[in-house]
């Protein structure tokens, strides 16, 4: 007879960039989890004069809003500390000034309400936020997209991943932010331009696709977007019909190399898991994702090599305290709790989890020729 899962119930705070968010998820791995409740505050507004995130102004509007942030949570769940069985936060990666308001904010409830501290590694959070909405089971092969982060990885099992490529230079949110301050748009990038790609002739600039037809699984994103400083800086000033077209060619550019690198490392792990599954997954998640131009090219490329898509809805894409929880539930349901002295961390790569037990981390050879 098997025993049912313990249904757990567990608030997620996140403070990792410019967002301060707080969430209460409650479910059984592995999900779909139901969420209660999932406050974000954004500070695009503070941000915006600066072209990009200040860290000591991320820093000093989370430690203004975020007690307001978790009230609102747990009322808006109609839960109390009590009704919890776990708190989490993101400790990292992440602005080292936001991670430590978030993960000291836990750790202080965690000791009053006397209940378990689980230290989330933010990466981690993205890639199990599949799990959230839509109960995806292992294996998957998951593309993190975001705008420090560019990476596909097989997920094998909660705290075990294996790396199959990772951007050499620019995450791809990175390129998109810089290349919209290139073309005069304001910050967040991302969104402003796939706003004004959709104006554009994707076809008008010929710019380069870095890293296609590789044999390995990696990116690169600096050379595309040093092809468009260069078409900026030409003596003709661009009009905004040449620029919406450059919005949509500098796009389309990303979305061919995306699924160009995609379709790579489906090979990989087909080879690698096809047997295990009964199904082949992709998911996409982090900020980029939420791209809708990406959306239907990935779904596209999924029905062409049989694999089934998951992506976590457009509001959990981005930053979020649900994504947050509900890692620290998948980690409470195994027993992985972490220390009130746990450390909070600007860099904190997936392989830096094997040194505690928590996640194994390779890296594949790809076969020759």
């Amino acid at each position: 007879m098997r025993v049912k899962a313990k249904t757990l119930t567990v608030l997620g705070l996140e403070t990792s960039c410019d967002e301060t968010a707080a969430s209460v998820v409650r479910g059984t791995p592995p999900g779909p989890g139901e969420i209660l409740s999932n406050v974000v505050l954004g500070q695009a507004e503070q941000h915006r004069p600066f072209g990009g995130v200040v860290p000591e102004i991320a820093a000093r509007a989370h430690a203004e809003l975020l007690d307001g942030v978790i009230a609102r949570a747990l009322d808006e769940a109609r839960t109390t500390l009590d009704d919890l069985d776990a708190i989490a936060a993101t400790a990292g990666p992440g602005l080292i000034g936001g991670v430590m308001v978030g993960l000291v904010s836990a750790k202080a409830l965690a000791l009053a309400a006397g209940k378990p501290l689980i230290a989330v590694n933010h990466l981690e959070a993205h890639a199990l936020s599949a799990r959230l909405s839509a109960g995806t089971a292992f294996p998957f092969l998951l593309l993190l997209i975001s705008g420090g982060h560019c990476q596909l990885m097989a997920a094998e099992a909660v705290g075990r991943y294996r790396l199959y490529g990772a951007t050499i230079d620019d995450a791809v949110g990175e390129a998109f932010d810089k290349t919209a301050k290139l073309i005069g748009l304001s910050y967040p990038g991302g969104p402003e331009i796939e706003k004004l790609a959709k104006e554009g002739n994707p076809r008008r600039y010929l710019l380069p696709r870095p890293m296609l037809g590789r044999a390995e699984a990696d990116f690169s994103f600096s050379g595309l977007k040093t092809a468009v400083r260069q078409i900026v800086k030409r003596p003709t000033a661009l009009q905004p019909p040449d620029l919406a077209d450059l919005a949509a060619s500098f796009q389309s550019a990303v979305v061919d190399v995306l699924t160009d690198r995609v379709s790579v490392a489906m090979q990989q792990f087909r080879t690698q898991f096809g047997k295990e599954s009964d199904s082949l997954n992709l998911v996409a998640a982090g900020g980029v994702a939420a791209n809708s131009s990406i959306r239907t090219a990935l779904m596209e490329l999924c029905g062409k090599e049989g694999y089934r898509l998951a992506m976590p809805p457009q509001p959990l894409c981005t930053d979020n305290g649900a994504m947050v929880a509900w890692a620290g539930l998948e980690r409470l349901a195994i027993g992985a709790t972490s220390a009130l002295n746990s450390a909070p961390r600007a860099r904190w790569p997936l392989e830096d989890l094997a040194d505690s037990g928590e996640m194994l981390f390779s890296r594949p050879k790809v076969p020759a020729g």
